[in-house]
């Protein structure tokens, strides 16, 4: 439950701009879709993605951790990770389990991103239900278990020599088209009020500098 008072005290530390732009991001910003990275060991390519991520309103990462460390690098993120709900699963050798099974408790299909034959081509996609896209390495691609549980396969159309693309590029590609798609259509992809209301409140804290100590002052000029 939001302290509304102790909301309105944040709001004073920040412009109306900055309040504003979040209010506008916010009304953009969708779970229809979730991002889902499978050991992805090179910082600069899981940093591109939660960047694209947040470029194309999508809310939310998943980083899976069964052989590999998921490290961000600032230079690329240029912050977006601020503004990204971002979940790791690192507890045991069988995150992509554990992932893959609360992605689908939460109402999900998986997406297995991969030049399956039974993949769909991107301009192809029905974006009518809620999808989690998994990513994979750039050579292996996603695991075999994410290729046996995936409830569909999605591959982008590519008529060069070439028969893979980087992931960040990937994953920009298939956000790019699918967002614009989904924003077109008649579906409730927006976040609930309540979403935006927490996200706002994550947000306006993140911006101020020692929000703690700034935090305790106010409750120590209550009492």
């Amino acid at each position: 439950m939001i302290d509304e008072k102790l909301l309105n005290y944040f709001e004073g530390f920040l412009t109306d701009n900055r309040k504003s732009l979040f209010k506008k991001v916010l009304e953009k910003r969708t779970r229809h879709f979730a991002v889902v990275l499978e050991d992805i060991f090179q910082p600069h390519n899981a940093s591109a993605v939660i960047r694209t991520a947040d470029i194309f309103g999508v809310q939310d990462v998943h980083a899976i951790e069964n052989k590999y460390t998921n490290k961000v690098s600032r230079h690329v993120a240029k912050g977006s990770q601020k503004w990204i709900t971002s979940k790791r699963y690192k507890s045991d050798g069988n995150n992509t389990k554990i992932c893959l099974d609360n992605l689908r408790e939460n109402g999900y299909q998986i997406i297995a991103t991969s030049p399956h034959n039974d993949s769909c081509l991107l301009q192809d996609f029905d974006v009518l239900k809620k999808s989690a896209f998994v990513f994979g390495v750039e050579a292996e691609g996603v695991s075999e278990y994410v290729k046996e549980q995936a409830d569909g396969f999605l591959k982008i159309p590519m008529v060069g020599f070439t028969e893979s693309l980087n992931i960040s590029v990937a994953a920009a590609i298939i956000l790019q088209e699918l967002t614009t798609k989904l924003r077109e259509s008649d579906i409730n992809w927006q976040l609930s009020p309540e979403e935006k209301d927490n996200l706002y409140y994550e947000w306006v804290k993140k911006t101020i500098k020692n929000v703690n100590d700034i935090e305790k002052h106010y409750h120590q000029n209550k009492k």
